[in-house]
């Protein structure tokens, strides 16, 4: 461990914080995935005592402090290229970093998982759980002029339920019932409670009915891009694939006051290292990403930046370890368990990470309300690694492995690993793909060992966790059951949490799950890597107050110049 410990002093330089690299836990990768609000935030829609001006929002002044900084151009410096603007028919941080700017959702969350009132001002559970009841504001247009109407909300859910990658976020609905136009029932074949948070701004924008549904394929639409019409704070003005994407100001938005900004200009830069350049001499206002590591201590130390990672807690970011359950050694529990304690999870987040991340230790990452803190963390312990190794019948040398890796950025985790499970015996090789398309074939092919791999938990365990354990989600592309697990108690489980109303009693079965799957070890759990970004302090009131961060609407940033 010496020499690759020498070894990482040099490569930890280029080690990416994993929310700006190639797993972007998206439907197919080429774009960079917790918790619901208890249940007893899900009875009706009216605790928003700390909302004053309806906008879904605590405030601790009125919009653009009471009107005084309006106008102006917000420089926002991304790497990420969406594919398009449509959220309905595309997860991931690239599409929905603009795409919660041009469209608005039924609702919004606080920074504690408190659903919050937005195209929504109102809503009501049902007391079987069996539907939601939403009052839209009667005031909302979309961006050429026309109405926003339940009509408009139904056929979006529907949408997402037929197109987007999340399956299990509106699999439940069995029809979007619109009594009148501002009057949207949502009806449900069993409770769901994660069906309010699955109309956060990321996960379902409200697209114009009149515009989309015209027989074209959603994923394939033209206007996902073209002449694109939204129902947000912001209109498209300008796009240009991989280069700029220009909001204006939407005059006619259904909040008063809103929004503060005359514009805001997204401005795509390949190189991280150029937006912190841009940062820094005051080209650029705020970052999406910032890169490798490198670039985060930089702007910590620069006074005139601000650098937090708040506001990202329900994406919820592991970084793990992946096992094949099916393969022959690695089918063996006892192996598993070696792997994970021949693992120094504290000297990856040191060395590697430079102590930008933090410890996972379960599938449900530490922020969520759902996380269990007792299960075995498998802290590293060369003797019990060799000992439980013994015991499957392994000597010094007598087992070898492969491990794979998203090309380029985690190679250095994976090379860590070689060299860790060589200190317990384990002879491991790299398994290098050329590019990212290759390794996801080859692990959603389950033609693989060992791979570190990158999953987002995405607000509620049944939109991001359940598709990594269950028995039926096996084979089923990338970011599904990559391992083959398959426990019958799991499915029991998972599936009664999934349907479970009462917070309590869910956060007891998701512990439940949490022992079991920790005791087995499909996956081992390493890292959280946090969502930071960078702001110049005139950034007035930044996407920091929320769940979701930048998957969040700016319309109450405001500059202070």
């Amino acid at each position: 461990m010496k020499k690759w410990r020498l070894l990482v002093a040099v490569l930890a330089v280029f080690a990416l914080v994993a929310a700006a690299c190639a797993s972007d836990d998206d439907d197919d990768g080429a774009a960079p995935a917790t918790t619901a609000a208890p249940a007893d935030d899900m009875d009706d829609g009216d605790d928003h005592d700390e909302d004053d001006d309806g906008d879904g929002m605590a405030d601790a002044h009125g919009p653009c402090n009471d009107g005084a900084n309006v106008g102006g151009t917000l420089i926002i410096g991304s790497t990420q290229v969406p594919r398009h603007l449509n959220g309905t028919v595309q997860s991931g941080y690239a599409t929905a970093v603009p795409g919660t700017q041009l469209n608005a959702s039924p609702l919004l969350y606080d920074d504690e998982y408190n659903p919050m009132p937005y195209l929504a001002e109102s809503w009501e559970v049902a007391d079987d759980g069996l539907s939601v009841t939403l009052h839209l504001v009667q005031d909302a247009v979309f961006h050429d002029g026309m109405p926003i109407t339940s009509a408009d909300v139904a056929f979006s859910i529907l949408t997402a339920q037929a197109h987007h990658p999340f399956k299990p976020m509106f699999a439940p609905v069995t029809g979007v019932d619109t009594p009148d136009e501002h009057t949207a029932v949502i009806n449900l074949s069993q409770p769901h409670p994660a069906i309010l948070l699955a109309m956060s701004p990321g996960l379902l924008p409200v697209i114009p009915k009149h515009i989309f549904d015209d027989g074209q394929e959603l994923p394939t639409h033209p206007r996902n891009t073209e002449d694109f019409v939204g129902s947000g704070p912001f209109r498209l003005v300008e796009y240009e694939a991989g280069t700029i994407i220009r909001m204006e100001r939407f005059d006619d938005f259904f909040i008063e006051g809103a929004p503060c900004l005359d514009e805001i200009v997204m401005q795509i830069i390949p190189d991280a290292t150029n937006i912190v350049l841009g940062l820094e001499n005051g080209e650029i206002d705020l970052s999406v990403t910032l890169g490798p590591s490198a670039n985060v201590l930089r702007l910590m130390e620069n006074e005139n930046v601000t650098v937090s990672s708040d506001g990202h807690e329900a994406i919820g970011q592991i970084q793990w370890l992946e096992m094949n359950v099916d393969d022959p050694a690695l089918s063996d529990k006892r192996v598993r368990q070696a792997i994970a304690y021949a693992i120094d999870r504290d000297f990856m987040i040191d060395a590697l990470d430079q102590g930008l991340t933090i410890p996972a230790t379960s599938g449900i990452v530490t922020a969520s309300p759902f996380h269990d803190s007792t299960v075995n963390p498998y802290d590293r312990d060369v003797d019990q690694a060799k000992a439980l190794l013994a015991e499957a019948g392994y000597g010094d040398g007598d087992l070898s492995l492969t491990i794979d890796y998203i090309p380029p950025t985690q190679v250095i985790y994976a090379e860590y690993v070689v060299q860790a499970l060589e200190d317990v015996g384990i002879n491991v090789e790299l398994s290098v793909s050329p590019d990212f398309p290759t390794w996801a074939g080859r692990i959603a092919g389950r033609d693989y060992q060992m791979t570190i791999n990158n999953v987002w938990n995405w607000g509620d365990p049944v939109i991001g966790v359940h598709r990594s354990y269950l028995s039926d989600n096996i084979d089923q592309g990338i970011w599904t059951n990559n391992t083959g697990y398959s426990n019958a108690e799991v499915d029991r489980i998972l599936a009664e949490a999934g349907q479970e109303l009462d917070a309590g009693r869910r956060a007891a079965l998701y512990a439940e799950f949490q022992q079991i799957v920790s005791d087995e070890v499909p996956i081992y759990y390493l890292t959280t890597p946090q969502f930071w970004q960078a702001y110049n302090p005139h950034v007035q009131d930044p996407p920091t107050r929320t769940i979701w961060g930048m998957m969040s609407p700016m319309h109450e940033v405001w500059l202070d110049r």
